[in-house]
């Protein structure tokens, strides 16, 4: 009997993917696809793995959640940090569980790390030594730069010399191994892209649509209780350089709970955050993923949803 994960002549099981940067439409389109397909969303956003981020990570409301199937939504604590790698050993545990019981698995989200990671499968580097990784931590970029033009040149000519944490873990990665990272990245293991069908949807509506909507979407955050939710947070007094006291309007309102600066000033600081954040999303899902990989570009609406739900059952 032919079931959503494999369609008349495929013999590999299929996974549809949705994705794109932050209010571009993805929960609603995965939830409606699940209706129709016998289908279950699992979660590719780095933010709404935490339970502590409800509100701020844009999670789906328990009513949206309460007719389709949700996976690796606020599952973990916000004491902890999720990486790309864990985060895809639970995915596709979440996505092999899903064809089991003849559903189709959907994945849903915005960071990129996460996708690629489960697709493509991890480089098996091995632990960084703790006091190579302290020493590299704590050097000012500009000099892990200059370090890495001598170590490994071709990761310096790669990326920006901003870049704090990418250049940081070239620099420990070679100095601890002896090889640098992309040699390690050659052989990757783990991923799941060559056992699926992928359906893939890139969601990339107008930026001015897409600004306007960000800005939206933090009004009505903090109208409906993230205040609240950062207050909570912060009662927990949790390390600073956790993801959840680093995500996006947690700093911002922070500042504002504590005085620091006024209502007005947390919510253009926070609407800057969400449209910065929004348009790196939009950069990465613009050129990174395959060029085959279907990319829609117009605002989407009920009548779109509908189209796209048919395109990706396709």
């Amino acid at each position: 009997m032919e079931t959503p994960e494999t369609p008349k002549g495929e013999s590999r099981p299929r996974v549809a993917l949705i994705a794109g940067p932050t209010a571009s439409g993805k929960s609603a389109l995965a939830i409606a696809l699940a209706r129709t397909t016998n289908g279950i969303v699992i979660n590719a956003d780095a933010s709404q793995v935490y339970a502590d981020l409800q509100i701020l990570s844009a999670r789906p409301s328990d009513a949206e959640m309460a007719d389709v199937p949700h996976r690796l939504f606020g599952h973990i604590d916000g004491a902890e940090a999720c990486t790309a790698a864990r985060w895809a050993a639970e995915a596709r545990a979440e996505v092999d569980k899903a064809h089991e019981e003849d559903h189709l698995p959907i994945l849903v989200g915005g960071t990129g790390l996460y996708l690629r990671t489960l697709l493509d499968g991890i480089a098996p580097v091995p632990d960084i030594d703790p006091d190579i990784r302290a020493a590299i931590r704590g050097l000012p970029v500009a000099d892990a730069h200059a370090a890495l033009e001598k170590e490994d040149p071709e990761a310096a000519a790669r990326l920006a010399p901003a870049d704090t944490t990418r250049v940081a873990r070239a620099l420990e990665v070679v100095r601890s191994t002896g090889k640098p990272l992309r040699e390690w990245q050659r052989h990757k293991s783990g991923g799941i892209g060559d056992r699926i069908t992928l359906s893939p949807l890139i969601l990339l509506p107008p930026r001015d649509w897409l600004i306007a909507r960000c800005d939206l979407r933090f009004d009505q955050m903090i109208d409906i209780g993230a205040g609240m939710e950062v207050e909570a947070l912060l009662t927990r007094k949790l390390p600073p350089d956790l993801p959840v006291m680093r995500a996006i309007g947690v700093p911002e309102i922070a500042a504002w709970l504590s005085g620091e600066i006024d209502r007005d000033t947390m919510l253009e600081r926070g609407r800057i955050a969400t449209r910065q954040y929004a348009k790196r999303q939009y950069t990465w899902f613009s050129r990174q993923p395959p060029a085959d990989w279907a990319r829609e570009t117009r605002r989407i609406d009920d009548k779109i949803w509908r189209e796209l739900v048919i395109k990706l059952q396709q």
